[in-house]
């Protein structure tokens, strides 16, 4: 039995929004192992169109470096689960998708994919925004604990909550 509560999410939500809009921010994603369930989030809120622009779901190696601009090398040498990912990540999709501020996620949801470095619930994560002198990130790895559905859920909570922190 999961003794941890399931986040919540909606309050979470309106948290972000009322940040954003408060600074008159618009919001990108770029998601891996979350699978566009940090979009839904934002979205499920109404009025969502004013604060969040959109995102891109990169499953794939391929489309990190298509969609996002991460560099082929750095997958190849960092792997996708890997700070250096999530950067270029968050990086990319604030130049390519617009936007003030993005959150980036990359991870091993399980069952499997695990490795001794990268075991199961490994989540990095990248927060980028952009400042008069040129873009901040700041990144964050966790290991969170469950099953599949449970380390998703925690990544996309820790993404967003992420958003909140000055």
């Amino acid at each position: 039995m999961d003794t941890h509560p399931a986040p919540d999410l909606p309050g979470i939500i309106a948290e972000v929004a009322e940040r954003l809009l408060a600074g008159g921010l618009q919001l990108v994603t770029a998601e891996s192992c979350t699978g566009g369930w940090i979009a839904k989030a934002c979205t499920d809120r109404p009025g969502s169109s004013q604060w969040f622009r959109g995102g891109a779901v990169v499953y794939a190696n391929e489309l990190k470096t298509v969609l996002l601009g991460v560099r082929p090398a750095t997958l190849l040498a960092e792997g996708a689960v890997s700070e250096a990912v999530v950067r270029q990540m968050a990086s990319g999709a604030l130049e390519r998708l617009g936007g003030d501020v993005a959150v980036a996620v990359s991870g091993v949801a399980g069952p499997d994919g695990g490795t001794a470095e990268r075991p199961v619930g490994t989540v990095w994560f990248a927060w980028a925004a952009r400042m008069a002198v040129g873009t901040t990130v700041r990144t964050a790895r966790h290991r969170f604990d469950g099953d599949r559905d449970r380390v998703r859920q925690q990544a996309v909570a820790t993404a967003l909550r992420g958003l909140l922190v000055s």
